[in-house]
């Protein structure tokens, strides 16, 4: 329980409540209050020193400028502290009532920075006081460090003191707090404010634990929630919430949270962007079934196996009644619903998650529920967590399935993140072929579970493919990339009204035109040759995937300078390694060539057998195909234009190219 407990007050609403639950913590605990006040004597003096041009003729003189200074200054920090004293004083009484140990605190600067300096490390700014009597001044940090009152002249006037900079600070309190106890608003409050100016700061810096009070609900006999994710931080919090559960004899609602729709709505999002071609190559429609029975699956494992780490701890508090929940959607967002229906007293969460990135101040969950949440919370700090601080449940004690050397390798391309559901996945697979039978983990059941089980991403990095289907893959890419347009160079100057070339199929004459939408991309010698660094096997994917940017972007050349800007989209980017890729296309190609001899590409077997039928007689192209083509490449529009207006215009062009 928290024994040394800092709240800052300013006598709004938040501030009362945050006074009460510290006191309401600190006689369970026999613990101390530290009651703090923040005041910016120096942003007032540098105001001063704004306004001083507007003042009367006579105070302009240097000497009496310098003297109004230092009268101001002393007048404006003995009103701040007096202020200050005052909000001190209701909190004193309150805590003389409760029976609670109290020890003021004034310090002096930006109030968000001292209090961040203050609870981290004892380190805020003690002012001395000015004016105070010894006996007031006792019970303030620095109290004993008192400097004199404003005096008046025997002229009636001001008297104007020299003082330094030292002089007017008592130094810092050193003092180590367990807890800071703060409301989530102060007097400025907006209608549409989540969180108050000063504490949305605070919450960044503070490193140790913060209670943000929201509403006047004890925590005696009241439910609290607590959220884990299977991280170290998050097992703090639940110790921190059985704690509190016990104390005030609450009950304890546990949860914990998986997001499925994120790989649905990416999953989507990626069969969207596809091409029709590519989307019948990666098959998605029957990757996405196996890539909801893993994945989804694994991560419900992982949340049943949070839950049972959380009981397990609550088995050192009997006293303390226990509901578990899964919870399925945006953990922020389902947590949210669930408080809405079990109305909290009081959400414990740390402050980090599983997925902490380093030098990071908040997690992202954790922002979203401080803010969003209508209940108090209590964020838990990272001081003292250390990783291997998780509870040891049953399935931790059962070794999984020996992996043979060359499977082992295989098993450590697949992303740290994803490597635990992708491991047990395999091992589940092997045990239910094996009949609960051990066995070791060998490549051959290695590559018979990937087949069988994971999601199409999975199976290319682990690596499935023959030398046979790269030869055919390449084949096709080769073929491919034969209707792709080079011509230029990087340094060549766009003309401003871009143009096309186009042949007539019957005199061969060239002519030009104005480029439109549905004409190809051109590619400069530079950006080819740069397209040739990319596997062959990708290629196609990553000309069609820099054209695509480039005509999104009203792009007809594409340079090299193009295809840095579409970096990221690039299948040869720092995000796609030579390895994975052809990896990737090896097995999807084999994929295709195994579903083009299975007959499901679509094709009636009388469509099939017409096909065969025509590759014997040599025929490999339509001949109608071929002289629409043609007519497509004809500066003369034959479909629109009239027979003898057709034909006039196909003089004029004879002409033209004779008199040439």
């Amino acid at each position: 329980m928290y024994r040394e407990i800092f709240v800052p007050v300013d006598n709004s609403s938040p501030s009362d409540w945050a006074v009460d639950r510290a006191i309401e913590l600190c006689r369970k605990s026999a613990g101390r209050i530290t009651g703090n006040h923040v005041y910016a004597a120096r942003l007032h003096d540098v105001r001063f020193r704004q306004l001083e041009t507007g003042l009367p003729a006579r105070f302009q003189t240097p000497d009496e400028i310098k003297k109004q200074r230092k009268i101001h200054d002393k007048l404006i920090e003995k009103g701040l502290q007096l202020i200050a004293d005052s909000f001190l004083d209701q909190l004193g009484k309150r805590c003389e009532a409760a029976g609670v140990q109290l020890t003021r605190q004034l310090l002096e600067g930006i109030n968000y920075e001292e209090i961040v300096n203050e609870v981290n490390r004892g380190a805020g700014r003690l002012p001395g006081l000015i004016g105070f009597d010894p006996d007031r001044a006792a019970g303030y940090d620095g109290g004993d460090k008192t400097r004199s009152d404003v005096k008046v002249g025997e002229n009636g006037r001001l008297i104007a003191e020299d003082e330094d900079t030292a002089a007017r600070l008592a130094g810092s309190s050193g003092r180590q707090y367990d807890l800071l106890a703060i409301g989530a608003h102060g007097l400025g409050r907006q209608p549409y404010s989540q969180l108050g100016g000063v504490v949305s700061r605070v919450l960044r810096g503070i490193e140790k634990d913060v209670l943000l009070v929201r509403d006047d609900r004890p925590f005696e006999g009241g439910r609290f929630l607590v959220c884990v994710d299977g991280s170290s931080y998050g097992y703090r919090a639940m110790r921190l919430a059985l704690e509190l559960a016990q104390a005030f004899g609450g009950s304890l609602f546990v949860c914990s949270a998986f997001d499925v729709e994120y790989h649905h709505v990416v999953f989507h999002n990626i069969k969207d962007v596809l091409s029709y071609q590519a989307s019948k190559v990666f098959k998605f429609e029957e990757q996405e079934e196996l890539h909801n029975n893993i994945i989804d699956k694994g991560l419900l494992k992982l949340c049943q196996a949070n839950l049972k780490r959380a009981e397990v701890m609550a088995q050192e508090f009997p006293g303390v009644p226990l509901k578990t929940q899964i919870l399925v959607g945006k953990p922020f967002q389902v947590i949210m619903q669930w408080a809405e229906e079990i109305k909290p007293s009081l959400l414990v969460l740390a402050r980090h998650g599983a997925h902490r990135i380093e030098d990071t101040e908040l997690g992202s969950q954790a922002e979203n529920l401080v803010r969003l949440a209508a209940c108090n919370v209590l964020l838990a700090g990272t001081g003292g967590v250390r990783p291997e601080d998780i509870p040891w449940i049953e399935e931790d004690g059962v070794a999984g399935l020996p992996w043979a050397p060359e499977a082992e390798v295989r098993i450590l391309r697949v992303p740290p993140f994803a490597q635990g559901i992708a491991r047990r996945a395999v091992e589940e697979y092997v045990l239910e072929q094996t009949k609960g039978e051990p066995a070791t983990v060998t490549n051959r059941w290695l590559d018979e579970a990937i087949r069988k089980l994971l999601p199409t991403h999975m199976q290319l990095i682990m690596g499935i493919g023959t030398a046979e289907e790269i030869a055919l893959a390449e084949v096709k890419a080769q073929e491919q990339m034969k209707g792709t347009k080079v011509q230029g160079h990087d340094s060549d100057p766009q003309p401003l009204t871009p143009d096309v070339e186009v042949r007539c199929p019957v005199t061969g004459a060239v002519s030009t035109r104005p480029r439109v939408a549905t004409d190809p991309i051109v590619w400069t010698e530079e950006a080819w040759q740069r397209l040739q660094l990319v596997p062959l096997i990708a290629r196609p994917l990553a000309r069609n995937t820099v054209e695509r940017f480039a005509r999104g972007h009203a792009i007809w050349r594409v340079s090299t300078r193009v295809m840095d800007e579409n970096k990221q989209a690039m299948i040869a980017a720092d995000e796609f390694d030579v390895d994975t890729m052809m990896v990737m296309f090896q097995e999807l190609r084999a994929k295709q060539i195994r579903a083009e001899a299975e007959g499901r590409d679509g094709l009636s077997p009388e469509m099939r057998a017409f096909i065969e039928e025509a590759k014997a007689q040599g025929i490999t192209r339509c001949p109608i195909r071929d002289i629409e083509a043609q007519m497509g490449k004809c500066p003369v529009d034959l479909n629109t234009m009239k027979p003898e207006d057709a034909k006039a215009a196909m003089e004029r062009l004879l002409a033209q190219q004779t008199g040439d």
